[in-house]
Order: C-alpha cells, then sequence, then structure tokens
C-alpha cells in the first residue's frame, strides 16, 4: 500500500483486468492483446513463438559488457589454501562468471543453483534503468557501505508483483548468469536449477532459448514438505528442479543410475539356487511393433505346455538367443517349470542401479524442514537461514551427474548445501568431485539470529558451513579409519590366504582414499583490477590527456600486491585457481613452464634466465624497462626467436 486513494483511471483498468485478463501483460494493458480480444482485425508486431520481454536485448548487452575485475585470495578464511582445489568466490556473480570464462570454460561437469524464485518478496541484481551506461551499473552493484560490505540500498532492488515490470526484470536477472555458466559447461555437462511456480514456465522456455529444447532432460518435482499449509488457498508442497544437458551427445545416459536402496536389494532372491547368486526377473516380452519376424514363435516350457506371447507382444529374444538363454539357466519358468517365462536379472551383473525418476519424495531427499534442522544443529543451535536446501537432496542430483571427479559449480550458493553433499558423498563412495562456490557478500538482516551470532552476510554463513561440515567429516574419516585399520590389523593375525590378502589391500585402499579427502577450500574475492584503467576523457581536454599519461608510467594500481597481479594475469591468461604458482629468485612460474610473470625487475641476465625455462608465454611490466629500450627490444626478439608469446602491462 502507497497510502493513496484510487483514481478513476486505476478504477476502470482494475474493472477492464477482471472482464479480460488476457488483453494485460504483467500488470499493464497490452493494447494489441486487447484490440484482438475485441475482435478487431490486426497483425500483431514480429507474430512468432518467442520468448520476449521489456529489457531483454539491454541484458544482453549487460552479459556482453566484457568486466576489468579479478579475483584475489583470502588465505585467513580459508582452509588448507596451498592444497586443496576446492573454491569458494564471494562476490557478484554476473562479474564472477564473467572473470571465470577463459579459465573454465568447457570444464564444469554439473552446475546446481537455487536463484531467487521471485515470489514478490524477493530483492535481487537487475538492470533497472536500462539506460544507464556501464559505468553507472558498475558504481551500482560495486557499493559498498564504510565497512566495506556491499549495501542493499545500491545493489539490491526489490521486485514485488505490483512492479511493471516483474517478470521482466527475474528474467533480465537470470538470462544473463545462464548464458555464462553454459559456457563453462563440458559437452557432456548437465544444469540443475531448483524453482518454484511463480516463474518455472518462464524458466522453461528461457533454457530453451539458451540450452535449446532439445537438450530438455527432466523437470523434477520435489515435495519440499510432508505437513499441509493451512494459511493458505492452497497447501503448495513441492517444488521443482528443472535438467538441461549443454549436448545431446550421449544424451541416453547424460544421467546416471540412482544406488539402489535396500527395499531395491530385497527384491533380489535366488529361489533355484544359481551359482551367479540372487537375481530378479523381468518379463520376457516386447511390444509388437518393435518385434522382427524372429521374434514371434511358439514357446514350450521345461514342463511341455507350448506358450506364445501375448497379443500385441513378441518374445524380447530371437528364437537362437532364446534358446541360448535357456541353455544357460537365465529364463525363469516358476518352481515347477510351467509359468509364463521372465528373464532372470543378476545383482552382480550389469550396472546395478535404478533409473530416476520425476517424483523426488521426501522420505528420499528430505525437506526444507530437514535441511533447516541439518543446518542449526551444524551451527550449535542457532537458526541461521530460513529456507536452506538439504544436503541430501544435493546429493541426490550429484548421483545422477554420474562421474566421482566431476567440477561442480553454485553460484548462487547460499549456504552452501553443495560443498557439505560432495564431502559427504566423496567419503561414501571414494569420489574425487570439486567444487567451485559463488555467494554475494549480501547483509545479514540485523533482527536475525545469523548476525546477532556474528555472521554479517550470506557468504559468512556460507563459509563457515563448509568449515564446520568439513571438521564433522573429517571426524567421521578419523574413526572410519582407526576401524578400518583394526580390521586390517585383525585379518593380519590370521593365516595368511588368497583371499585375506586380497581383503587386506582393499582396506588398505580405503585408508589411503579417506586419508587423502579434499576437506579444505579456497576463499577468493571479487575486487577491482590490481591495474590502472584508462578512462575514457571526452573532448580534447589536453591537460586531462596529458595527466592521465603521467598515472600509467605506472600501471600498477596503489593498491595491488604482487601476490593479487599474480592471481589476475594468471586468470587473463586463461590458468585456473589451482594452478601451481612457484615464485623464483626474478619470476614467478606458473603451472611449470606455461606462464612465466616479471614484477620487479628485468636485466639481459633475468631474460636469459626466463628463456632457459622455455616457457609458453611472459608477461612483463612495461616499466621494468624504463630507461633502457635496447633492453626490451631485444628482450621482444629473444622471445620471438625462442616461440615464446610475450606481453607487457
Amino acid at each position: 500500500m502507497d497510502g493513496t486513494s484510487l483514481t478513476p483511471e486505476q478504477e476502470k483498468i482494475n474493472a477492464l483486468r477482471q472482464l479480460l485478463p488476457e488483453a494485460f501483460s504483467e500488470g499493464k494493458i497490452d493494447w494489441e492483446k486487447l484490440k484482438a480480444t475485441l475482435g478487431e482485425n490486426i497483425n500483431f508486431a514480429n507474430e512468432r513463438y518467442v520468448l520476449n520481454w521489456a529489457g531483454k536485448s539491454e541484458a544482453f548487452k549487460v552479459m556482453q559488457m566484457p568486466t576489468t575485475k579479478t579475483l584475489v585470495p583470502a588465505k585467513d578464511e580459508s582452509i588448507n589454501f596451498d592444497e586443496t582445489e576446492n573454491i569458494f568466490i564471494e562476490g557478484e556473480n554476473l562479474e564472477v562468471l564473467k572473470v571465470l570464462q577463459k579459465s573454465y570454460f568447457g570444464k564444469v561437469k554439473m552446475i546446481y543453483i537455487d536463484p531467487p524464485y521471485n515470489t514478490g518478496n524477493d530483492s535481487f541484481i537487475y538492470p533497472d534503468k536500462f539506460s544507464e551506461t556501464k559505468a553507472d551499473y558498475e558504481k551500482r552493484v560495486g557499493d559498498k557501505d564504510e565497512e566495506g560490505y556491499m549495501t542493499k540500498d545500491g545493489m539490491f532492488k526489490k521486485n514485488s508483483k505490483e512492479n511493471g515490470q516483474y517478470h521482466s526484470n527475474w528474467l533480465n536477472m537470470m538470462m544473463p548468469r545462464l548464458y555464462l555458466a553454459k559456457n563453462l559447461l563440458r559437452q557432456d555437462g548437465v544444469i540443475f536449477v531448483s524453482i518454484d511456480d511463480n516463474e518455472v514456465h518462464n524458466l522453461r522456455l528461457l533454457m530453451n532459448e539458451i540450452f535449446g529444447e532439445e537438450n530438455f532432460v527432466a523437470q523434477f518435482i520435489w515435495e519440499k514438505r510432508i505437513t499441509r499449509e493451512n494459511r493458505r488457498v492452497i497447501s503448495t508442497r513441492h517444488d521443482y528442479i528443472l535438467c538441461y544437458t549443454k549436448s545431446t551427445v550421449d544424451a541416453e545416459r547424460i544421467l546416471g543410475l540412482l544406488p539402489m536402496d535396500n527395499d531395491a536389494i530385497m527384491r533380489y532372491k535366488n529361489p533355484d539356487n544359481d551359482s551367479r547368486g540372487d537375481w530378479t526377473s523381468v518379463p520376457a516380452i516386447a511390444q509388437a511393433g518393435h518385434g522382427t519376424k524372429s521374434q514371434f514363435y511358439t514357446l514350450k516350457t521345461p514342463a511341455g505346455r507350448e506358450v506364445d506371447p501375448p497379443s500385441g507382444s513378441c518374445w524380447r529374444y530371437t528364437r537362437s538367443k532364446m534358446n541360448e538363454a535357456i541353455a544357460d539357466n537365465r529364463i525363469w519358468f516358476g518352481n515347477d517349470g510351467n509359468g509364463v517365462p521372465r528373464i532372470k536379472k543378476f545383482l552382480n551383473e550389469g550396472q546395478q542401479g535404478l533409473t530416476p525418476e520425476t517424483l523426488w519424495w521426501a522420505k528420499d531427499v528430505g525437506t526444507n524442514d530437514t535441511a533447516k534442522r541439518e543446518l542449526t544443529k551444524l551451527f550449535d543451535g542457532i537458526a541461521v537461514f530460513e529456507t536452506p536446501k538439504p544436503s541430501s537432496l544435493i546429493k541426490r542430483i550429484l548421483q545422477l551427474s554420474q562421474t566421482k571427479d566431476q567440477l561442480c559449480l553454485d553460484f548462487f550458493s547460499g549456504t552452501s548445501p553443495l560443498p557439505d553433499a560432495i564431502m559427504n558423498l566423496n567419503k561414501e563412495d571414494g569420489g574425487d568431485r570439486k567444487y567451485i562456490c559463488v555467494q554475494l557478500p549480501e547483509l545479514t538482516d540485523e533482527k536475525s539470529e545469523a548476525y546477532k551470532a556474528g555472521y554479517a552476510t550470506i557468504a559468512d554463513i556460507s563459509k563457515e558451513r563448509i568449515r564446520r561440515a568439513g571438521k564433522k567429516i573429517g571426524e567421521e574419516i578419523q574413526v572410519e579409519i582407526a576401524k578400518t585399520e583394526a580390521e586390517i590389523t585383525k585379518l593380519q593375525a590370521e593365516l595368511p590366504t588368497d583371499e585375506t590378502k586380497t581383503e587386506i589391500e582393499n582396506l588398505k585402499a580405503k585408508v589411503t582414499q579417506l586419508s587423502n579427502q579434499d576437506l579444505g577450500f579456497k576463499v577468493l574475492k571479487l575486487e577491482d583490477s590490481n591495474f590502472k584503467q584508462w578512462q575514457q576523457i571526452e573532448g580534447k581536454d589536453a591537460d586531462a590527456l596529458a595527466e592521465q599519461m603521467k598515472l600509467f608510467i605506472d600501471p600498477v594500481a596503489e593498491s595491488a600486491t604482487i601476490e593479487n597481479m599474480v592471481y589476475e594475469l594468471l586468470l587473463k591468461s586463461g590458468k585456473g585457481l589451482n594452478s601451481t604458482i612457484e615464485k623464483t629468485e626474478n619470476f614467478f612460474r606458473i603451472n611449470g613452464n606455461e606462464l612465466v610473470l616479471l614484477f620487479e625487475k628485468a636485466s639481459q641476465e633475468i631474460i636469459d634466465s626466463v628463456i632457459a625455462e622455455k616457457p609458453v608465454k611472459v608477461i612483463a611490466l612495461d616499466k621494468l624497462f624504463t630507461g633502457n629500450d635496447q633492453l626490451k627490444t631485444n628482450t621482444v626478439l629473444q622471445m620471438k626467436d625462442a616461440g615464446v608469446e610475450f606481453k607487457t602491462i
């Protein structure tokens, strides 16, 4: 409510909305739709099947704006910074995605995000001023208060349902991020996006446009609550998770099978004492429309009864293959040998697992309440977040994305359920999954339990959750290692056999795998470049131009540090954040000889030593050659002769 009275004009519009809701779009009259509704014969402008909205072209421009931002390490907030391969980035996710484009293009196997649902109460970043300049936009998304925290007033815009561009604003926020995220996926990569009824229809169309309708995999339905919400007209008990692949290559098995639960395993029996172990059976028939002539025949059971496939069906196997299967005791005719034939499927043969279904029940993957209890327990009884996702839900997604050594990305990290799920699943199945999480340092409400407990931002909660989850899992691993080592000691005390030797080796491998679990994470933060940026000077102001030229004698920003420059240049050279960085007396060596960085001094002797490393690329500060043009000229020629790419800043 804005406290103003209803105008006659608004009263008429409200009456029209009641009568002709189809003539409205985002709360405003769509004049073309109104004319068509009233029977006027009109041609719609640009009539075609397409998702369009206010500001779409401007959102593309925002996406295409290059960034000068960089990532700087925060080692004091990290765990095992130099050894871990897990990454947590604090910063605005659109800018972070731009920073990651060169280094992580085509490297990510799985993306999971839980973006704002656009409920009418969300505040998020979107370019609501389509005429604003790049500088204005960058200033707005970089606004910080006196303590260095991003300000909600400058950065966030509340998107209420009364907003005239309610859906458009959300689409303008989502579209550029999804486009950039797609670039980071491997060809066999897959993305999962949580959403609810407010925007699932628009998200489906948007993802069809970005990923291709042919790459749609599923719209999973998650039972997020098990209790009835009596305060609402309809009690909504589910959310959605949309799943798309980057490419249709091997789309049949783009998602893996789910692990078999106890109920599924219990269905395997061995009533005929088959030496191959427990089995279950499946029908030996198939649809007739898919069959060949050789699959239509009369089959005789061991008891002598003749059996034909039912009408509209054929046998799954040809006669010759069926006879082979019968001879190998792979066809079950019942205890009396006179039943309808069924094919035996053995538990220990083939790929074990369950085909995933679109309905995900609370008993299998948890609920919002499960997640809240899980997080509150981890934070010693403090309810630090109201709507987290359960790590068991993320675990299900990780299991579907198949590989155990994948790189995963979440750029709406929230309370970081992804790292929690990854660490737990790696412990369980010996995987080596890694993650990159991105979270905006959004201020917590001063009245919240999180704020009172000292967590000033959502990013602070996110990082602390990873620390606490890692500590908990580390303690569980130590218990498991001690238990396994006790089993090894017990077996070693027995008389050695081939079987015990194999078991001991397997247990030792388990101890090694558990000991090598990566429970750490690197923290990096989005910051301005370590190098001065050229400012466009309007008009012909010679004095201003001369002043700027003077500033660029030394291109290094006053706030820059050597370490931060190393990370900026390795990123801008397309190297990952887990690159090996070696400091020699005169230069930095990145990933062996892939990249050499010169920051402090240059001489002929140093240049010769750099070339002796046979690097692929060398970057040096131009100021190192000030007053020695001959050295710079010789360096350029020497690098060219040696086949080394040479750049100066």
